[in-house]
């Protein structure tokens, strides 16, 4: 049985645990946008018993244009966190992209995401690692685009040689030909014999890397209806978490809009992802 726990707020991922969920917005735009999504979120999954966590971005540091929003960054962006966190009485799920921002950003953020894109950058693994571990917080990686479900035992080795801390593996999908994205669905077994949870990120998974039509290119598009497939499948393969990103008004979101749901579909989705969880477990 593999089963992580998140020891000051008690939030539970695992095997014989409930469906887990990080949930938010994908990156921060305002501090009211993160505690209405924050809020309705807690509430959807406190009515369904799921341990829940906010996430949000502070820094979107892989944008396809150099005009696109990138957030308030880290210092503004760790202060919005610091106070949904404590508003909304959850814990916190946000990335980096540095070495140097590993202690402050894990000061702040009870599950500290090392971007896909990333996840085979040593410095950063370990600098992760250390200071998650130093603040009793969780690492999540995200599986690269560009690596097998099974390589990843390479970063599961990375952190444990740098510090005693729990990790989370992610599925985002691989990349499959231009501007698209495949889930092997086989992968999230694959990466749970390495003894980690792992979670499904439904939202960029239906990424359409630098495929956005609205900005010929300038930004990556997505197919929003397929989110609640790849979330399902994923929770059918036995998955024990999704990642999820949504936002009152998708089309008007200033990151990776056409991937996101909107709120009013939250409910639905993870009242859905729950049963299908209990049945697989059972």
């Amino acid at each position: 049985m593999t089963v992580l726990t998140h020891a000051a707020s008690g939030w539970t991922i695992g095997t014989g645990k409930p469906l887990s969920v990080i949930a938010g917005l994908n990156v921060l735009e305002d501090e009211g946008l993160a505690l209405e999504i924050g809020s309705e979120l807690k509430r959807i999954c406190g009515q369904l018993g799921l341990p829940y966590v906010f996430k949000a971005s502070f820094d979107k540091a892989n944008r396809s244009s150099i005009k696109s929003y990138r957030g308030p960054g880290m210092e503004a962006g760790l202060k919005t966190l610091a106070s949904v966190k404590a508003k909304l009485g959850v814990p916190i799920c946000a990335d980096l992209h540095e070495s140097a921002q590993a202690e402050p950003v894990a000061e702040v953020v009870d599950i500290v995401q090392i971007p896909a894109f990333l996840c085979r950058q040593t410095d950063l693994v370990v600098a992760t690692a250390r200071a998650t571990a130093a603040a009793c917080g969780i690492v999540q990686v995200k599986k690269a685009q560009f690596i097998a479900p099974w390589d990843t035992k390479n970063i599961v080795s990375k952190i444990g040689e740098a510090a005693d801390v729990g990790v989370i593996l992610c599925e985002r999908g691989s990349s499959f030909g231009y501007n698209n994205l495949v889930v092997d669905m086989l992968g999230i077994p694959e990466m749970q014999k390495l003894g980690c949870p792992v979670t499904i990120d439904a939202t960029h998974a239906v990424q359409l890397p630098g495929a956005d039509p609205r900005t010929a290119g300038a930004s990556t598009g997505g197919r929003r209806d397929g989110v609640a497939i790849i979330a399902k499948a994923a929770i059918a393969s036995g998955a024990d978490g999704v990642f999820l990103e949504f936002h009152t008004d998708p089309d008007k979101a200033l990151c990776d809009g056409p991937s996101c749901l909107p709120i009013t579909d939250a409910e639905g989705l993870l009242t859905t992802l729950k049963a299908l969880h209990e049945v697989v477990s059972a």
